[in-house]
């Protein structure tokens, strides 16, 4: 029977082939396609999202999603549309695995919208519907969508001495302080297979929330003058983003230290990248940081740099953020308990580009180096 199938975890030592992939894809419907010839409700099963099973993981320092798994089923009225979206999705990806093709996630909600023959039902009435099953399919095959030959719009950029090849263009290689101020788009595609680090000249790695701040500290010739990478993630990290900075810990063993608006939309941005999201806790592994380290903007710096004439006020939105991020588990220390307790009690918030208020150039001379170097950081 189909509900006694369960999915299979994959070492995560194991190199993923496309080719072994399209084989799980495979595997998918070839067990809808025996229920049916045996008269049996297919089924298909994947992890279950959400709150309620997700782990914080201690020893990790990570979100790991649990081991609870949701079964959807054709002969169910609730589940069957969102099964026949699931079919489809699996199919296109096997296709394109198969015929070594790569789509963005736009690409495929379009190619398979339609209409389906003599209804008024579409496959898809919008792009989130297919995102959301592009999630159950690569829980399901244990993967991450990047292997799927699915990808987003690329976003955040790099910037410093390292060098790198793309395998899937003629392996061209380039250097990002060479590629003028703005430096690399980072691809959402960035496998070892895919984008391979030749070098990497730099001590650490900075991240960066706004690519305002970003493009002054590269104008200011912070990166060569300190001898880092900067990765600006211009805004929440994309996924990319995300795996480009795990990839350059864990493979080039550099610290990640994150430069964030003092604010808890930062601070959470500054989570994310450390602990990986609640949304893709099943890929921590690949994407989070737990070794990283936050380096600013504090409340406290309001004080000890001046800059309470260029404080901003808190939204509503923002003091509920910081009362949730309270109770986290990953929060529970004193450092962090004190600048969210003093988020919700001041109510303000200070932003990166503040420090212009003491000159233009303070945040690549003083601010960072001088904080970098006593290793000032929040954990």
């Amino acid at each position: 029977m189909a509900k006694e199938r369960k999915r299979k975890k994959h070492d995560s030592n194991e190199k993923e082939t496309p080719k072994n992939i399209a084989k799980r894809l495979k595997g998918i419907a070839e067990a809808v396609v025996n229920d049916i010839k045996k008269g049996n409700d297919p089924e298909f099963v994947t992890q279950q999202r959400g709150r309620s099973n997700v782990e914080f993981d201690e020893k990790k320092g990570t979100l790991q999603l649990g081991d609870r798994e949701t079964t959807r089923t054709f002969l169910n009225v609730g589940h069957a549309r969102k099964f026949m979206q699931t079919m489809l999705v699996t199919a296109k990806a096997h296709d394109y695995l198969s015929q070594n093709k790569t789509a963005s996630i736009r690409e495929i909600y379009y190619e398979l919208k339609h209409t389906v023959p003599n209804t008024k039902e579409n496959t898809f009435e919008g792009q989130t519907e297919s995102d959301a099953v592009i999630v159950d399919l690569e829980h399901s095959v244990d993967t991450i969508r990047e292997k799927l030959n699915l990808h987003a719009n690329p976003k955040g950029t790099l910037y410093g001495d390292i060098t790198l090849k793309d395998r899937m263009h003629h392996n061209d290689k380039f250097n990002c302080a060479k590629l003028g101020r703005g430096g690399w788009s980072i691809m959402s595609r960035l496998e070892p297979e895919e984008i391979e680090i030749v070098s990497c000249d730099a001590k650490y790695v900075l991240v960066i929330e706004t690519e305002a701040m970003y493009e002054r500290l590269v104008e200011e010739r912070f990166a060569q003058k300190n001898k880092c990478v900067l990765v600006s993630t211009g805004g929440q990290a994309a996924r990319g983003t995300r795996r480009l900075i795990h990839r350059l810990h864990s493979e080039r063993k550099l610290p990640v230290v994150v430069f964030t608006d003092g604010d808890p939309y930062g601070w959470y941005i500054y989570s994310v990248i450390k602990q990986g999201s609640m949304a893709l806790a099943a890929h921590s592994d690949f994407m989070a940081c737990p070794e990283a380290k936050y380096v600013g903007m504090t409340l406290d710096d309001i004080e000890t740099y001046g800059l309470k004439e260029v404080t901003e006020k808190m939204k509503d939105g923002d003091i509920k953020r910081a009362k949730e991020m309270i109770d986290y588990p990953w929060f529970q220390n004193k450092p962090w308990q004190r600048q969210l307790k003093k988020a919700v009690s001041e109510k303000v918030r200070i932003e990166q580009q503040a420090l212009a208020n003491k000159s233009l150039e303070f945040v690549a001379t003083e601010y960072l180096p001088e904080k970098i170097k006593k290793k000032d950081f929040l954990p």
